[in-house]
């Protein structure tokens, strides 16, 4: 068994765990998972990640709104959540970001709050945990334009956008698409990236890596997903995890 897991991208508000939330968050540590950062989506799961970091000591947060849940609300919302950006154990302003595969949302609603928050974070001098859906330009325009500390999660371009990110100081998050069958660019993505511009994330309770995929993803689940990538860069699996927690801890202030 691994230890020293460092999750950067949970989401165990959702309903997926509503059954065995708090047996399965008590059972995390016994199999190596030692860190989670559970990510709001809009206020009333950003209050729900407080409340979890208030329940397990190995959980922080990131608070923010996510592109395809912004609605007539989002403003006055966006406002509660900057306030709640002051709660000690909040390391990042996240998930934020674009997403044009659905229409959920205008594309300028949702570059109009993707803008708003990277200002906001990079005010508060907090890092940003960015989702990018079929929304590599805009997403690169904004970043560039704001420079912040932070990473893009659930990374899909190619190695000349991952070039382009590490430019900016920023970390490329990588989870369970690496195990999949036709995971050409992530898995280039993994081999190319500078040791210390990588961080381990699941998306849980989505992108459960193989032999799980289609299963509901839970933190320990890292593992496989750690086992791929040092496949790919010949490196020992357990010192990959120890690098990315280092990382982790870099990036969102950890001590």
């Amino acid at each position: 068994m691994y230890k020293h897991i460092f999750d950067t991208h949970a989401h165990y508000d959702d309903l997926k765990f509503d059954e065995d939330r708090d047996e399965l968050l008590s059972s995390l540590p016994e199999k190596g998972v030692e860190f989670v950062i559970n990510c709001g989506c809009d206020l009333k799961s950003s209050k729900k990640s407080i409340e979890l970091c208030e329940k397990y000591k190995y959980f922080y947060c990131a608070l923010g709104i996510h592109p395809s849940e912004i609605s007539n609300n989002s403003e006055t919302e966006f406002q509660s959540i900057k306030v709640l950006t002051n709660y000690g154990k909040c390391v990042a302003v996240g998930e934020i970001g674009l997403d044009y595969h659905y229409d959920f949302v205008p594309k300028d609603k949702q570059l109009e709050f993707f803008e708003k928050q990277l200002q906001f974070a990079t005010e508060a001098d907090l890092p940003v945990i960015v989702h990018d859906r079929e929304a590599h330009e805009d997403t690169l325009t904004l970043l560039k334009k704001y420079k912040p500390k932070g990473v893009l999660h659930c990374f899909s371009g190619s190695v000349e956008m991952a070039k382009e990110i590490i430019k900016l100081g920023m970390y490329i998050g990588l989870g369970g698409a690496v195990t999949f069958k036709n995971a050409r660019k992530p898995l280039e993505v993994a081999e190319y990236l500078p040791e210390d511009r990588l961080l381990l994330e699941t998306d849980c309770p989505y992108m459960a890596p193989v032999p799980n995929r289609g299963k509901r993803c839970t933190s320990d689940m890292i593992a496989l997903t750690a086992e791929k990538i040092a496949e790919v860069r010949k490196t020992d699996t357990q010192q990959l995890i120890d690098k990315t927690k280092q990382n982790a801890f870099e990036l969102f202030s950890i001590k």
